[in-house]
């Protein structure tokens, strides 16, 4: 059986302007389909924080805002599906259980959000672990772990390797409203901490996801405690 690994895409690659990127994202997939079988969670993006932004403006409550979140992000993932022809699973699975059997099909799995309250990053750590997955690659806008925001300051140095529980106090500081998650998120951690989920941040690009992928040290590994 082909090693199984789940990628959780940044939703800024499925962005207005971007089908060529997603083509590319799609070829890509089929060719390292033949040395592993990839299961993507396709993010929101800047597009599910406009619809939530809208709708909070409206005064819709947090879950709902997390409901409308999760429906782009499907919408995102069939954007995926179709140029990914009949190498991928026909729709995006809306349950875990769903995953299990869509993985089961030896196809490329491509899925949204799950649950209200949970981030695309918690979703695909949990598929992960449903699957037995060999790693988790989370593909975010940033190269891996800062120890400050790089956008703001030049001088942040970045993480080869951070221990799980100093990346989850850098976390605490940030918020957990619908659409706010970024990096990782304390649900995500959770699940890789109890179930030892090798898991890297790296930067979404194709590059990167190709030398992540055979196992080559880009982005930040998450270590479950230092050596």
């Amino acid at each position: 059986m082909k090693k199984r690994i789940v990628i959780k895409l940044s939703g800024r690659i499925f962005g207005m302007d971007n089908a060529k990127v997603l083509k590319d994202y799609a070829s890509f997939l089929v060719k390292i389909s033949k040395i592993c079988q990839p299961i993507i969670v396709a993010g929101g993006g800047n597009i599910a924080r406009h619809y939530i932004t809208h709708a909070r403006s409206s005064g819709a409550d947090e879950s709902t805002l997390d409901e409308l979140g999760i429906e782009i992000s499907r919408l995102n993932a069939k954007l995926l599906i179709y140029a990914l022809k009949n190498k991928a699973y026909s729709h995006p699975p809306t349950t875990l259980q769903e995953v299990r059997h869509a993985v089961d099909d030896g196809l490329i799995v491509v899925t949204g959000g799950l649950h209200p309250g949970q981030s695309t990053n918690g979703t695909a750590a949990l598929i992960a672990e449903k699957i037995n997955a060999e790693q988790f690659l989370n593909a975010t806008d940033v190269d891996g772990v800062y120890d400050m925001d790089p956008n703001k300051f030049k001088n942040a140095k970045k993480f080869k390797r951070i221990e799980l529980k100093n990346l989850k106090n850098m976390l605490v500081h940030e918020d957990s409203v619908a659409g706010g998650y970024d990096l990782m998120d304390i649900v995500a951690l959770k699940i890789i901490e109890r179930s030892k989920i090798k898991t890297r941040i790296i930067k979404a690009d194709l590059k990167t996801l190709e030398k992540a992928i055979k196992g080559g040290e880009v982005g930040t590994e998450i270590v479950l405690q230092s050596k």
